[in-house]
C-alpha cells in the first residue's frame, strides 16, 4: 500500500488534520507529522537556532516543536520508514487563496514535499468549520489525492485546493492577487503604550472567472496547480530588451 504523509500548520490538535488523515487511509498507510501548536501564516520558515524535538502522539502520529517545513523535513529524513508516495497538508482552518499562499504554512508544508520531488497538495476549508464541513473537504482531498497517485503531477508543482461549504462542484483555477486594507489596527496596552494588531479586510477587485477567489465565491472547489519555480511565473520576454550592463 502507498505511504502517505499528512501535516498542517494549525497543529496536531486541529480537527482538520484528523479528518484529512482518516479520508486518506482509504489510499494507504497514513503518517501524521505536525506542529505541536498552531503555526499559521509562518510561511516556509525552518528552525535553525535551536534544537527540534519530536514526540509520539499516538501510533503513526508525531508532533514537532517546529514549523510545517520542519515537520516534513523530519518526517522524510527521520520518522517515516520509507519515502511517501504523497504528501497532503491541511485541512487548514480557513482559505489559502491567491497570493496568500506565500504566507501560508499549509501551502509551505506541501511545497516542502514537492521540493523533494514528492507529489503534494495543500487543502483548505474556506468556511463552515463544522464536522460536516471538514468531512466534505476531506472528501475533496481524497478525490484529488486519488488522481494525483494515479496520474502524477508535473515536476515542481503543488495542488492548492480550497473547499467552500457546501461545495457544488470543482474547477481548475489560477492564483489571484489578494491584498488587504487597514492591515494593522492600532491599540493601547494598559500602560497607554501603542501597539499594533494585524487585522484588515480583503480588497476585492475584478478577478478573472478562472481565479481561485472567483471560483470559491460560486461554491466551487478551487484546484490551482502552482509551480514553485519563481522564475517561471512570468514571461521573461519583455525584460530581454533591458540593458543589463
Amino acid at each position: 500500500m502507498a505511504t502517505i504523509l499528512v501535516t498542517n500548520d494549525d497543529g496536531i490538535f486541529a480537527d482538520g488534520i484528523w479528518a484529512l488523515a482518516k479520508a486518506l487511509e482509504k489510499l494507504g498507510t497514513v503518517y501524521i507529522v505536525a506542529p505541536d501548536r498552531e503555526r499559521s501564516a509562518i510561511g516556509h520558515a525552518v528552525t535553525m537556532t535551536r534544537p527540534l524535538r519530536i514526540r509520539r502522539f499516538k501510533d503513526k502520529a508525531f508532533m514537532v516543536d517546529g514549523t510545517p517545513a520542519d515537520c516534513v523535513k523530519l518526517a522524510l529524513q527521520t520518522i517515516l520508514p520509507e519515502q511517501p508516495c504523497l504528501i497532503a497538508s491541511g485541512i487548514n482552518n480557513g482559505p489559502n487563496l491567491g497570493t496568500d499562499i506565500f504566507y501560508s504554512g499549509t501551502f509551505s508544508g506541501a511545497m516542502e514535499g514537492a521540493l523533494y520531488g514528492i507529489p503534494s497538495l495543500a487543502v483548505s476549508l474556506v468556511e463552515g468549520f463544522t464536522k460536516e464541513a471538514y468531512q466534505s473537504a476531506a472528501s475533496e482531498a481524497l478525490w484529488a489525492a486519488s488522481l494525483v497517485l494515479s496520474k502524477g503531477l508535473e515536476p515542481e508543482t503543488v495542488f492548492n485546493i480550497n473547499v467552500p461549504y457546501p461545495n457544488k462542484g470543482r474547477a481548475l483555477t489560477t492564483l489571484a492577487p489578494r491584498l488587504y486594507s487597514k492591515a494593522f489596527e492600532e491599540r493601547k496596552d494598559p500602560h497607554g503604550k501603542e501597539y499594533y494588531w494585524m487585522a484588515g479586510e480583503v480588497i476585492y477587485g475584478d478577478y478573472p472567472d478562472d481565479a481561485d477567489i472567483s471560483v470559491v465565491s460560486k461554491k466551487l472547489t478551487s484546484i490551482t496547480p502552482v509551480n514553485f519555480s519563481l522564475d517561471r511565473i512570468s514571461d521573461p520576454f519583455p525584460y530581454k530588451q533591458w540593458p543589463l550592463d
